[in-house]
Order: C-alpha cells, then sequence, then structure tokens
C-alpha cells in the first residue's frame, strides 16, 4: 500500500474516532434539571448519612448536642459541647464541634462535602471533597463521612 492510501486511512479513523468521541460526550452529557435531581437524590442520602453517623457520635460521647442543618451553606449536621475547667476566678471555657455538610447545588456542576472540627479550642481540620455530579460516586462520600467523623472521635478521646 502506498503512503497517500494509509494517510487517507489513518485521516478516516481519526474522523472515525472523533464521531464517536462526540456521540459518548453528547450521552454523557446531562441537562441542567438532570443534574439538580441527581444533586438532590445526592444531598438527601448524603446528609441522612451524616446525620446518622454524627447522632451515634455524640451519644457515645455525653455532653455533645447535636444539630440538623438546614441553611444556605449545606444541609448535614452539627455536635458541639462547651466543657469549663479550672478554679475559682479561673475558669476557661473548652469549645469542641465537628459540623458536616453537603453544600447547594452550583453552576459547577458537583457534589461537595464540607466538614470543619475543633476540639478544646484548637482546629483538627478544615476540609472539603467534591465529585463532579456526572461522575458521582456515592460509595465514596459515605467512606469519607465515616472516616471524617471517625477521626474526630480519635481525636476528641486522644485530648480529653
Amino acid at each position: 500500500m502506498d503512503f497517500d492510501k494509509r494517510l487517507e486511512k489513518a485521516i478516516d479513523r481519526g474522523r472515525q474516532t472523533r464521531a464517536a468521541q462526540g456521540q459518548k460526550q453528547a450521552s454523557d452529557a446531562m441537562s441542567i434539571e438532570d443534574l439538580k435531581n441527581l444533586h438532590s437524590k445526592c444531598r438527601l442520602d448524603l446528609s441522612e448519612h451524616i446525620e446518622t453517623c454524627l447522632r451515634q457520635l455524640s451519644d457515645h460521647f455525653p455532653g455533645f448536642q447535636f444539630q440538623s442543618v438546614v441553611s444556605e451553606e449545606g444541609w448535614g449536621a452539627k455536635i458541639s459541647r462547651d466543657d469549663f475547667v479550672g478554679g475559682r476566678g479561673d475558669v476557661k471555657s473548652l469549645y469542641s464541634r465537628t459540623e458536616m455538610l453537603i453544600r447547594p447545588f452550583s453552576s459547577t456542576h458537583i457534589i461537595e462535602l464540607a466538614a470543619k472540627a475543633t476540639v478544646r479550642n484548637k482546629e483538627i481540620f478544615n476540609r472539603s471533597h467534591f465529585q463532579f455530579l456526572n461522575q458521582v460516586d456515592v460509595d465514596s462520600f459515605r467512606e469519607l463521612i465515616d472516616l471524617w467523623a471517625l477521626e474526630y472521635a480519635e481525636q476528641f478521646a486522644a485530648r480529653m
């Protein structure tokens, strides 16, 4: 086969690849409504999991106050407690809390988990994790929520 024929075949293969990729992108593309619905479904599932984990955590450490969170910042839960230490005239307040939220739907089309944690006035972590909605893996978020709740429990127990 001469070079011209091989060149034409290579060009044809390239065009077929481009057409196949275009079709795949079109099938992968989701409408805004689909993305909003998927975000709502994931948000409900994950915020319930957050509430379950933090409620269990607060049950293991007396004194924590559990609170569901539904705000402009997101949906989820938080637990907090105040400890007072010291003697007469020298009382010090030590604040401990953790909060996990699923952020609202945004133009970036992501699902985002945000978490903050403080033990005895010291910030332990302030982090977030996100995935694009068209590639979301809810189980990985659940595992991360578990991991962060367990990390907080370990840090709190170590500082008590």
